[in-house]
């Protein structure tokens, strides 16, 4: 990756894409090969886990799609950004903030989630 904002970027795509196949492919090129995700509601690390959570969250929330919040703010390896989830150009279901850690080759080693507004 070469900026935070395009890694975010991709990292949004990799939540959009609906074809395993492909999505797993950006999983690979986004994230480490032990890459790690908690939030308040599931915890996985590799591109395995990584890849069927986001499956398993397009199954429950088929037809909504990712956006960004806003621009990612980045220093020293790691951004920040809130994305929305919800129908294109409508407003969102869920609201989110997730911190990333980036490793040495610009793939996200580690995704911390916070979850600011979830259906009821």
């Amino acid at each position: 990756m070469t900026d935070a904002q395009t890694a975010v970027t991709r990292y949004l795509d990799m939540w959009n894409e609906t074809d395993a196949a492909k999505r797993r492919a950006v999983v690979e090129e986004v994230c480490t090969p032990d890459v790690r995700y908690v939030d308040p509601l599931a915890a996985v690390t590799g591109h395995d886990g990584l890849n069927g959570l986001i499956g398993a969250a397009q199954q429950q929330f088929p037809g909504l799609t990712f956006t960004p919040g806003g621009a990612a703010d980045a220093h020293h390896q790691q951004a920040r950004f809130t994305w929305h989830l919800g129908q294109p150009g409508g407003e969102p279901l869920a609201i989110g903030f997730d911190v990333v850690e980036f490793a040495p080759d610009g793939r996200i080693a580690t995704v911390l989630g916070f979850l600011d507004k979830v259906p009821g």
